[in-house]
């Protein structure tokens, strides 16, 4: 299997994880997803990534499909509960994770791009930081205490959590969630120990 993606995409992060964890081999393809000759277009109608083809050429993409994908491929560390409520559970916290990171990225490419005559709409960007902001309380209330996100046990929760607050790191450094919330910032030094964390880190 190949996976099509960028080495600095919080989704494409995502999705390496979980293969990584589950101990399954995939290929992954550097695409320049903003170019006119990326191959990406002829696998995601949607220009996305990450995108995964498969070993009969068939295609997959947004990264909640793929990782829920990969973790039926083997039974090695279940990342998603099986039951009906408990994996709804681990669901909505790769949904919060996922909405934070979407409201993050909408900020930067807002900064980034400002495409109107260099003025950025600052009401929007607040309005992005506001979902921000209440995501990170949001993770930090429902990890509490707990060692993990769910269950008292690693998986697909942490990954996500794990993923988004790393890239808020990556990209917006000026947002302290480390020292706003220190039980968040207990959970990702656990998370940078693993393997599967270090192989895949952001850029320097």
């Amino acid at each position: 299997m190949k996976l099509i993606g960028s080495l600095t995409s919080p989704y494409v992060r995502k999705a390496r994880i979980a293969f990584l964890e589950k101990k399954i081999d995939v290929e992954l393809i550097i695409d320049p997803v903003w170019s006119a000759d990326s191959q990406l277009s002829g696998v995601n109608p949607l220009g996305k990534v990450p995108a995964l083809i498969m070993e009969d050429g068939g295609a997959m993409f947004d990264s909640r499909v793929i990782v829920e994908y990969a973790d039926t491929l083997s039974p090695v560390g279940r990342l998603i509960p099986s039951t009906g409520k408990e994996k709804a559970a681990v669901k909505t916290w790769e949904a919060l994770a996922d909405g934070v990171l979407d409201a993050a990225i909408l900020v930067r490419l807002e900064k980034t791009w400002a495409p109107r005559n260099g003025q950025v709409c600052q009401a929007w960007v607040d309005r992005q930081m506001q979902k921000v902001s209440a995501g990170l309380q949001a993770m930090s209330d429902g990890l509490g205490k707990n060692p993990w996100c769910f269950d008292n046990h690693f998986g697909l929760s942490d990954i996500a959590v794990g993923t988004a607050l790393e890239y808020l790191r990556f990209r917006f450094p000026e947002i302290t969630w480390g020292q706003d919330y220190p039980n968040l910032a207990d959970l990702v030094n656990k998370l940078q120990t693993r393997s599967s964390f270090i192989e895949t880190a952001f850029p320097a």
